[in-house]
Order: structure tokens, then sequence, then C-alpha cells
């Protein structure tokens, strides 16, 4: 059976939870772990990356861009000003080639029937010194056996084979 994404409005049910919250700040925090200072960065969300684009801080998220999945559906973003948002194909995002220097992809990878072409368009929206960090369940984790989180629904992913699938796709792999 191949994944189906979760709607929008399930999505955003569960980042408004307590849990939701929990899971915001520990993936913003392994964010910023990771990417550092992302002032002067052109910052990407797929799939349903907004309320870790929003934990990012103003600097971020006041300049950052989110594509979610047409099967997905969308939601505004953010909550004031202007609107950063668009529903796109996954597969064919509007963005010229090597324009974004950091993508955050949650809750899109494991939901994806397509894996291979988006990892395609990632390679091809990134800058020569692009970073992309992709949130997937982890098959062995205790979150990915719960249906009553994102975490539980898609394709979970072994660290082997997230880097694998990544190595197949022209990517080195860094960190987890």
């Amino acid at each position: 059976m191949a994944p189906m994404y979760l709607d929008v409005i399930d999505l955003s049910g569960f980042y408004a939870s307590g849990l939701g919250s929990f899971a915001q700040d520990a993936i913003a925090a392994r964010v910023r772990q990771m990417w550092g200072d992302l002032r002067e960065e052109r910052v990407v969300g797929l799939g349903y990356a907004t309320p870790i684009l929003d934990r990012l801080g103003p600097p971020v998220s006041n300049r950052a861009m989110a594509f979610m999945p047409a099967p997905q559906g969308v939601k505004g973003w953010p909550h004031t000003g202007r609107r950063r948002v668009a529903l796109t194909d996954e597969v064919v995002l509007p963005l010229q080639d090597a324009s974004v220097e950091r993508l955050l992809i949650v809750h899109g990878l494991e939901m994806s029937e397509r894996v291979r072409p988006m990892l395609d368009e990632v390679w091809r929206i990134l800058s020569a010194s692009g970073r992309v960090i992709i949130v997937v369940p982890n098959r062995r984790g205790l979150w990915a056996r719960f249906e009553t989180t994102p975490f539980g629904h898609g394709r979970p992913f072994t660290q082997p084979q997230l880097y694998g699938l990544m190595r197949e796709a022209l990517f080195q792999p860094e960190q987890a």
C-alpha cells in the first residue's frame, strides 16, 4: 500500500497539541544546531514544515517560504502579514535552479508516492552549498509506532535506508 499524505487539518491539530509543541521545539532545536545562523540564508519548507519554521524565530520565519503538497492541502502561513505559502506538486516546485540555501522537509518524504522524483527536484533547487534536513519517522523509533502522531503515518526509514536513498539521489549525507 502506497503512503498517503495526512490532511493539513490533522497535521495542524497535532502541532497545536502539547505533544506537537514538544515535537516542534525538539525539531527546531536540532535544525538550529545543524544549520547555525540562518539570517542570510534562503530557507524553504516542504511538506508541513511551517510549525518548525515558526520556531526558528523571526530572522528566519519572516523570510522563509513554504510549499505544501497538493494531496496534503495548504494552510495559510505565516499567521500575520503577507502569505508565503503555496500549494504545489512536490516534484515541480516553483523555484529557479540552485536558488535555495536551506531546505527543510517535514512530513514530505515519508508521505510521497514519488520519492526519487521529489529528491531530484530538491537537488535541482538547492544551491551548490545548499543543505537539506529531512524529518522522517525512524522505523525503530517509538513515535513511528503510534498513529496518534503524524510520525506514525507514511513510510518510516532506518538511518541506513535514508542514507542509501540520499546517496542514490547524489546527496552526501552528513549526520542524523
